[in-house]
């Protein structure tokens, strides 16, 4: 029983995720090394921040945030340097430019598109005029309904 507990105990102390443990000089450091952590995207990881991944490239990143934060870097200098060093992955949303201006473009043009279509075909069946029946027509139409009613 006591070798059990004492199984149990390793086995839950080797899957326990290693904590990390900043210093950070003042809280507005710290309150930007958390935002940074969260906008940026584990190459790795589908759709998780770096901050919240436990990957070993997620770590690296976090540590690069963190040395380059000490080194008194912007927000934008250091996006910029994930950005080269990860490419544009990491951005949960990616920057307006000539190549991604498609991706951009893209949502807004297909919307246009469907809203365009849309007014044809109402357009068209406004202009659709519904036509009397012949007298032939009408007299065949009269004579199935007698027909239907009588039966």
């Amino acid at each position: 029983m006591v070798l059990a507990l004492l199984m149990l105990v390793a086995a839950l102390d080797a899957r326990a995720e290693a904590i990390e443990v900043r210093g950070f000089d003042n809280p507005v450091t710290e309150k930007r090394y958390q935002e940074l952590t969260a906008t940026l995207r584990c190459p790795k990881c589908e759709n998780q921040a770096i901050g919240d991944s436990n990957s070993p490239i997620a770590a690296d990143m976090r540590e690069r945030v963190y040395a380059q934060l000490q080194d008194g870097r912007s927000d934008k200098e250091i996006i910029d340097f994930m950005v080269q060093r990860f490419g544009d992955y990491v951005l949960y949303n990616p920057r307006l430019e000539g190549r991604t201006l498609l991706l951009w473009g893209l949502p807004g043009a297909l919307v246009v598109i469907g809203a365009l279509v849309l007014w044809l075909i109402i357009r068209s069946r406004r202009r659709t005029q519904v036509r009397r029946l012949s007298a032939e027509e009408q007299a065949r139409l009269d004579d199935l309904i007698d027909r239907e009613g009588s039966a």
